[in-house]
């Protein structure tokens, strides 16, 4: 576990808001003025775009060529202005569309932070347009992994290349830097990463979601505050559908011996919390990151499940290994507690709540090809079934004006944190 003196500098996931990027039709303050020069840089980089999965086709180098071969003009300014717009926007938002990207609810930030109107200037000004292009590929080494795997398979390997290609674009989705200090988890790879300064500090086997409507959602969120010793608000569909309302209220004894309270308000309404405890669902702590699906990460009191192959056997939450561990190191980076106070709090039996000044982000992910916990390039059973509809959306004509964010619906996830799928 991280002492006080190892916690980084925490790099802040800006917020940012829903909106439609406009493509087919560059508006005009969008379009500069293009030299032939820069131009044949243009050109040169579609073609060096392949390097990054995507299809130098897609950006009509033919219609480009033509205009140069025309000289300066205002229809090369308008071709040129137009195919620099579909480039930045591919390599940094990502070509896949938003309707392919299945319970996808991450908002990038990068094209708020890097407009394309800005870029473009940059690059007409300065002549260097493939060195402003680079400059949008995502910074985290996984990436550079997926590259390089890309330029030592043989174009005959369709099927790979399709892959590697599919994943090379997941990190597009993201923002470009996931910041100084994250928490990051591929949820088909059941692992997370407490990762500082692009370094894996430690890493936790993970229970996730099984597949159906319980499957764990894509979100890029921030831990505000470790809950150590929590309390369970036990679903309606449990204290209802079956039966624990009337049973806490009807055996105080046995209620009393696996830790649960009731209410029932004026309306007859029963209401359940499970105490802190060692028999309590959520284990030892949780790691507070507020948003709309109710998803978290916590402990577990089953911890023999960890040694399972398949573990997407919750009802959407992210159960995490050594949790105890990973709460008190978010404490201590998060200037939250101390060493001494963490140990201190955890073992109080205590529902206590520790916000932390430092708000860490954690990006839920999900990568079908990647580079595990040892270092190893490897494939991870799609077990959701999200590949096919990216596949596809690389494989059909690129498609503008994209949303920003997803239509999709938003699934409160009600745990029955207790049970398991088989």
């Amino acid at each position: 576990m991280l002492q006080e003196d190892d916690a980084a500098q925490v790099t802040e996931t800006p917020g940012v808001s829903s909106q439609e990027i406009v493509q087919e039709v560059p508006l005009l303050p969008m379009v500069q003025e293009w030299s032939i020069d820069n131009a044949n840089a243009l050109l040169a980089a579609i073609d060096a775009v392949e390097a990054e999965g995507l299809s130098p086709a897609d950006y009509r180098p033919d219609l480009l060529r033509d205009e140069i071969a025309n000289g300066p003009s205002a229809e090369l300014n308008l071709r040129a202005s137009g195919t620099f717009t579909w480039l930045v926007e591919d390599l940094r938002d990502g070509r896949t569309p938003m309707e392919s990207r299945r319970q996808w609810f991450v908002v990038d930030p990068d094209s708020d932070l890097l407009p394309t109107g800005q870029l473009m200037e940059e690059a007409v000004a300065g002549g260097d347009v493939a060195g402003v292009l680079a400059s949008l590929n995502p910074t985290h080494p996984d990436y550079a992994a997926l590259r390089s795997e890309l330029a030592e398979t043989p174009q005959s390997d369709t099927e790979r290349r399709r892959i590697i290609r599919a994943n090379m674009d997941r990190w597009r989705w993201l923002a470009r830097d996931l910041g100084g200090q994250y928490l990051i988890t591929n949820v088909p790879e059941y692992q997370l990463r407490l990762t500082v300064n692009d370094r894996i500090i430690s890493t936790y086997r993970t229970i996730v979601g099984a597949p159906g409507r319980t499957a764990t959602p894509q979100l890029a969120e921030t831990v505000e505050g470790v809950v150590f010793n929590p309390t369970w608000t036990v679903p309606q569909s449990i204290v209802q559908g079956e039966g624990l309302g009337e049973r806490v209220l009807n055996n105080p004894r046995w209620a009393r011996n696996n830790g649960y309270t009731a209410t029932r308000g004026a309306n007859g309404w029963i209401s359940v919390v499970q105490q802190p405890g060692p028999g309590n669902s959520l284990g030892r702590m949780k790691l507070d990151m507020p948003n709309p699906h109710a998803i978290f990460l916590h402990d577990t009191p089953a911890r023999n499940l960890f040694g399972s192959d398949n573990r997407a056997r919750s009802h959407g939450c992210i159960r995490v290994e050594r949790a105890l561990e990973l709460a008190m190191t978010v404490a201590i980076l998060g200037r939250g507690a101390s060493r001494d106070e963490a140990v201190e709090i955890s073992t109080s039996g205590e529902y206590t709540r520790v916000p932390v000044e430092r708000t860490m982000p954690v990006y839920i992910t999900y990568f079908t090809m990647g580079v595990d916990i040892d270092g190893n390039l490897r494939n991870f059973e799609d077990i959701y079934e999200r590949d096919a509809p990216v596949l596809a959306a690389i494989d059909a004509p690129r498609q503008g004006n994209r949303a920003r964010a997803t239509s999709e619906e938003v699934i409160e996830i009600e745990d029955d944190i207790r049970t398991t799928v088989s």
